[in-house]
């Protein structure tokens, strides 16, 4: 039987559907998955990756998308809203999950090809993952983003290397570079946003991926995200994920991945907005010698939630995993990481590291660090360490003993906590505006400009 949750979003969904043409792009996919979001139901704090989720506000919220009208006159707020444009990086905009084209920004990208999902067919915008028994109850979430999104971005970036031929070096053609912009502009009384992404990589190819979630103004929003990703034999993505929603914002992201052989994913998550945010990430390394590289920063204050669940599956020989996370945990908020890596029977080779460390800023704060390891082959190197705790006191004492007064030795201390994996993006623009949100989070940004 379904849930009271279950049936509510049903009836909503068949209300969208009456809505839109009967013949509108995407529908068969939307039906599909809604017939398996009723049959395999929501994940719930229950859950044991759930467990750490804030859930509790699904109860009241409304699920079909924001009315076009209202999106409408959003388009002056959410320009407002938007993060300073970076170099060299062609801008695509969604309001709602909707393309935006006037706040697009959109420079000449050869070796990239963006279609939005509205104008696409049921093919193009993922029917194939419409279905409960490809995706893990941890990914179910997707499904709710499947059964209303109505728009997205489709991105594909051609091979440069056909199949049997060697793949090219890294002194091939310069990266195509994109960005993707999530403006949630409506409160979730008044209907909610799915953020959605399909990226594909052909053989050989390159891609830099900037994707931010932001807020126009300071709505109460409900924020679905989807995101699947397909990196080619050879090829290479760089994908920064930042999430700056407002402080009353609910978001629940789900992203999945598979690499093929020799490809490597370079993933880095920065988390630092929402009231509760929630993150599943699901990375198939299918290929041998495929390669990931998983950098996360979270950072809650006040009653915040921030929950990230990681899976990494090593399904093919010789394939690699470094995984990063660092959190800070403030007021009494609630910050936490799982990190799952399962290395199957056929994956001898593999070599995956977990480095987890969480810092307690406040007495009332929580820290939940959580790795785990499943390994069915002996032929393997793996290793994880996971800390939790308060601030070196020794590094304070000798900060102290320099001069600085106690608020600034602390932010100091967290500064550095966050710094060496802020330091692994690759863009210095992209760097610098991270630097300057986290900066002006931990209170000193005033001085801490000076390190920048």
């Amino acid at each position: 039987m379904a849930s009271p949750l279950t049936a509510r979003i049903a009836e909503e969904h068949a209300a969208l559907e009456r809505a839109l043409p009967a013949r509108s792009p995407g529908a068969a996919r939307r039906r599909a998955a809604m017939a398996a979001l009723a049959a395999g139901g929501l994940p719930t704090s229950r859950d044991e990756n759930w467990r750490y989720a804030n859930l509790r506000p699904l109860e009241r919220l409304r699920f079909a998308p924001a009315a076009g009208a209202m999106l409408d006159a959003a388009q002056a707020l959410a320009d407002a809203a938007l993060p300073p444009a970076l170099p060299g990086f062609a801008r695509y905009v969604f309001l709602d999950g909707v393309f935006a084209p006037a706040l697009s920004a959109a420079t000449r990208t050869p070796a990239a090809i963006l279609s939005p999902l509205a104008a696409a067919g049921d093919a193009a915008a993922g029917a194939d993952r419409s279905t409960a028994g490809e995706l893990s109850p941890d990914e179910r979430f997707a499904l709710l983003n499947e059964a209303f999104a109505t728009d997205g971005a489709a991105i594909d970036v051609p091979g440069n290397a056909a199949p049997g031929e060697a793949i090219p070096g890294a002194g091939g053609a310069a990266p195509a570079r994109l960005e993707l912009v999530f403006v949630s502009a409506s409160d979730a009384q008044a209907g909610a946003s799915y953020p959605r992404a399909a990226v594909r990589l052909g053989a050989g190819a390159t891609l830099e991926l900037i994707e931010r979630h932001v807020s126009a103004g300071a709505p109460a929003g409900f924020i679905a995200s989807a995101v699947t990703v397909d990196v080619g034999r050879g090829a290479t993505l760089r994908h920064y994920r930042l999430q700056e929603l407002a402080p009353r914002a609910l978001l629940i992201d789900t992203l999945s991945a598979v690499v093929a052989e020799a490809g490597t994913y370079r993933l880095h998550g920065i988390s630092s907005g929402a009231q509760a945010a929630r993150s599943t990430s699901h990375v198939r390394l299918a290929g041998a010698e495929a390669a990931l590289a998983l950098s996360v920063v979270a950072l809650g204050d006040r009653t915040q939630v921030e929950d990230c669940y990681a899976r990494v599956e090593h399904a093919a020989p010789r394939t690699r995993t470094a995984q990063t996370f660092r959190g800070i945990a403030a007021g009494r908020a609630r910050v936490a990481f799982n990190g799952k890596v399962v290395v199957a029977n056929e994956a001898a080779g593999t070599d995956s590291r977990q480095s987890l460390r969480g810092l307690l800023a406040g007495p009332e704060a929580e820290i939940d660090v959580r790795p785990q390891l499943e390994i069915y082959t002996d032929d393997v190197r793996c290793s994880h360490g996971a800390t939790a705790g308060k601030l070196d006191d020794e590094m304070l004492f000798y900060l102290l003993a320099r001069g600085l007064d106690r608020d600034s030795a602390q932010r100091l201390l967290k500064w550095a906590f966050l710094e060496d994996v802020i330091a692994q993006i690759e863009l210095p623009e992209l760097r610098r505006q991270v630097e300057t949100r986290i900066a002006g989070q931990l209170a000193d940004a005033q001085h801490l400009q000076e390190l920048l």
